[in-house]
């Protein structure tokens, strides 16, 4: 190694350490992020501030020279990993009371590394938002001060809470009568848990009502999370056609201690069904006689809860006349006649089907029903009865004219 005169060679190593040069800044710390538990003080209560601090450095390069001063050497360069060394964290009050110390010679924080610290605080009598500051220091002299902002009973909305919303999963309808299961998820979209959440179904008519439990206990619902509740509803048999409204209230905590109502509603989807049958069959004649025209009257009914439309009977009799009849509307709990005339039918049993189409809210239908129809035959005695009394008066007639006509000789 080439001395420069007058320089000592202890000298020289010293001047050769000092000619490590960094390239690149120092680490230092900040505050990344915060949290105030609870999100909103009430004067006097304890509540802590938690900060996380975090090494902004990643790596640092040095570039080394070797040689005197005068030198020309470009040295080399060396990329390595800085630490910074946190000798004390605290926090100012600035109008709040910090209960406890502060925290001395927390040591060496890597480059990308974070920490968290908390501070124990009891809120002031007086209410406001507050700002204490949290201060940092580090190895070297160097400080971050970073303010954090404390809601004392204020509305002002700084705290990260809970958003519950609801999402119903529903049949698209019931019939009357029917259970329906429902689904009801409760959905979290808030920044924080939501606590001890109380669901309540309520009963706002009596057609429609929940079969089970009325109430609903959940601890917690994370946030962006969501908790499914399988509800099970009975429709009344005289309920009304259309939309049943079920209310639903649900109560719950945020992490400040809050309790907040919130209500939402189950729009449950009532659709009558008609119960298409037979009321009575009657025939004008009562008596049907073979070789005799008669009518047929089918009154059909509905028995069911919801509006047959469209109703048209029709029969599968063999014989001449009119075999479909078009009944229109039939209500529920009422019934309308089937008018069939017939032309004449032998006599015997005569089994057959009437086949009843309709329509309601669900849709096109079609019922048939197995019937019977007996003819009884012509009955002739009352002819042949008369043709003997005639046939005995004509021959009484004959008797006496002709017989016992008088000056002619009997044989």
């Amino acid at each position: 190694m080439h001395i420069i005169p007058g320089v000592t060679a202890l000298s020289a190593i010293a001047i050769v350490l000092l000619l490590i040069v960094p390239v690149a800044g120092e680490p230092t710390v900040t505050i990344s992020d915060y949290e105030v538990t609870p999100q909103v003080l009430m004067p006097g209560d304890l509540g802590t501030v938690t900060v996380t601090i975090r090494n902004t450095a990643s790596s640092a390069s040095f570039t080394e020279k070797t040689g005197p001063i005068s030198s020309d050497t470009s040295g080399t360069t060396t990329v390595t990993d800085i630490n910074v060394y946190i000798e004390k964290a605290l926090l100012e009050g600035n109008g709040l009371e910090v209960v406890g110390d502060s925290y001395q010679r927390i040591g060496d924080l890597g480059p990308g590394q974070t920490i968290q610290l908390t501070f124990l605080i009891r809120a002031p009598a007086q209410t406001g938002l507050y700002f204490p500051e949290v201060w940092i220091d580090t190895r070297g002299g160097r400080s971050t001060r970073y303010p954090v902002p404390v809601n004392v009973n204020t509305p002002i909305a700084i705290a990260k809470t809970a958003v519950l919303g609801t999402a119903v999963t529903i049949p698209d309808a019931v019939k009357p009568g029917e259970q329906a299961v429902v689904r009801l998820d409760l959905i979290n979209s808030g920044e924080s848990a939501a606590e001890r959440v109380i669901v309540r179904i309520g009963n706002a008519s009596t057609s429609v009502r929940p079969k089970g439990a009325e109430l609903y206990h959940i601890r917690s619902i994370p946030a962006g999370e969501n908790e499914p509740i399988d509800i099970t509803l009975i429709s009344d048999r005289k309920a009304e056609p259309g939309i049943a409204t079920v209310p639903v209230t649900i109560q719950f905590h945020t992490i400040d201690g809050i309790e907040h109502t919130e209500h939402a509603t189950i729009n449950l989807m009532v659709r009558g069904e008609v119960e298409m049958g037979i009321a009575s069959i009657e025939t004008s004649p009562e008596r049907i006689v073979s070789g005799e025209p008669f009518n047929l009257i089918i009154r059909v009914e509905n028995a069911g809860t919801g509006d047959a439309k469209s109703v048209n009977a029709q029969i599968d009799l063999p014989f001449s006349g009119t075999r479909e009849a078009f009944l229109g509307k039939i209500k529920p709990g009422n019934d309308a006649p089937a008018l069939f005339r017939l032309g004449a039918a032998p006599a015997g049993n005569h089994p057959y089907t009437v086949t009843i189409s309709y329509n309601d809210e669900w849709g096109d239908h079609t019922v048939t029903r197995p019937l019977s129809l007996s003819v009884a035959p012509a009955d002739y005695s009352g002819i042949i009865i008369a043709i003997v009394i005639l046939v005995l008066l004509a021959g009484g007639v004959w008797w006496l004219f002709f017989r016992k006509k008088p000056g002619r000789k009997n044989d």
